[in-house]
């Protein structure tokens, strides 16, 4: 019988780790002000924002990699995001920001005030 409950337990574990919401967007974005189409070359210098799955890196920063939590659409190309973090100082720390889908080549983020326009790296 304790096997058994074990075995459910860890079969749960894994479906709700397998249901982990995936972000709007996906592949690498670099800081970019251009409103100019296609995706740009973000091999020089640029802050570069890697979405896959249900990770997120982000090349400026001391966290190594973020994993989304929650996505939840507040409008057609509008998103309210949480993912939750660990480095070396904090644990499961969570971070609350909106994504807006500008076109297939442009997003911007906004936290807490900050905005971050992207544009999709070559």
């Amino acid at each position: 019988m304790r096997t058994l409950i074990l075995t459910a337990l860890l079969m749960t574990t894994l479906a709700t780790s397998a249901l982990a919401q995936s972000y709007p967007v996906s592949g690498r974005w670099g800081e970019s002000n251009s409103s100019e189409k296609g995706p740009i070359d973000c091999s020089r210098n640029r802050r570069i924002v890697d979405f896959s799955g249900n990770q997120r890196t982000d090349s400026n920063g001391g966290v190594p990699v973020y994993r989304n939590k929650s996505v939840q659409s507040v409008g057609q190309s509008d998103y309210r995001i949480v993912d939750e973090f660990s480095n070396g100082q904090v644990t499961l720390g969570q971070n609350e920001y909106t994504l807006r889908k500008i076109d297939s080549d442009h997003i911007v983020i906004n936290q807490s005030g900050t905005v971050l326009n992207l544009q999709r790296c070559k």
